[in-house]
């Protein structure tokens, strides 16, 4: 009898019972999320791995003294937010690079909203789209970006945005509209630029 998918919480309450592989299946789970969210950060593929890495690391390590009784993901993102920023204050240089849809499997999330039964020419117009629309993510002020990676790259509500980025509930709506407005303005000019 299938009782769905395990919690967070469960899957790091059998951890800390000694289970190793419930510690590997939160890492499986949230290994790509936290790999591309970092990497949006460093805008480096070889350094966002090596991050991600630290990242569960820290987990690991600060498992046994978190709160179960509070979400899990928000934190993991928080650790992961946190373990970006020092690198990057470390490497002491702060470039932003464009997104970069070659970075995943299975493609950034308008990839996988495409129809397989595109024409050449429709595919080839999508993929212009997306780089469009990659670039004027990847113009957004660092509040707004990693509001708005948060939520749609990574799916999470905005109490769980604002927990991860340590800000209000109330600003994190707001960073995304503003941002939503911004991609809107610059999104404006350059659609209609699509051959």
């Amino acid at each position: 009898m299938d009782q769905g998918p395990v919690s967070d919480a469960e899957l790091a309450e059998r951890f800390l019972a000694g289970d190793v592989a419930a510690f590997e299946a939160l890492v499986a789970r949230y290994a790509r999320p936290v790999f591309n969210f970092v990497y949006r950060i460093v805008g480096d593929y070889d350094e966002a791995n090596d991050v991600a890495q630290s990242v569960f690391i820290q987990v690991h390590q600060s498992l046994p003294t978190t709160r179960l009784d509070l979400p899990l993901r928000p934190w993991l993102f928080q650790v992961a937010r946190n373990k970006a920023l020092d690198h990057l204050r470390r490497r002491r240089s702060v470039p932003f690079s464009a997104l970069a849809p070659e970075d995943e499997e299975e493609g950034s999330p308008i990839d996988r909203l495409a129809d397989p039964g595109l024409l050449p020419d429709e595919l080839y117009e999508q993929r212009d789209l997306q780089t469009i629309l990659s670039a004027a993510i990847a113009a957004l002020p660092e509040r707004y970006r990693l509001v708005v990676t948060l939520r749609y790259v990574n799916g999470l509500t905005f109490g769980e945005i604002a927990q991860a980025l340590a800000i209000p509930e109330n600003t994190a709506k707001t960073h995304f509209q503003r941002a939503k407005a911004r991609l809107r303005r610059h999104l404006a000019g350059q659609i209609d630029r699509v051959p």
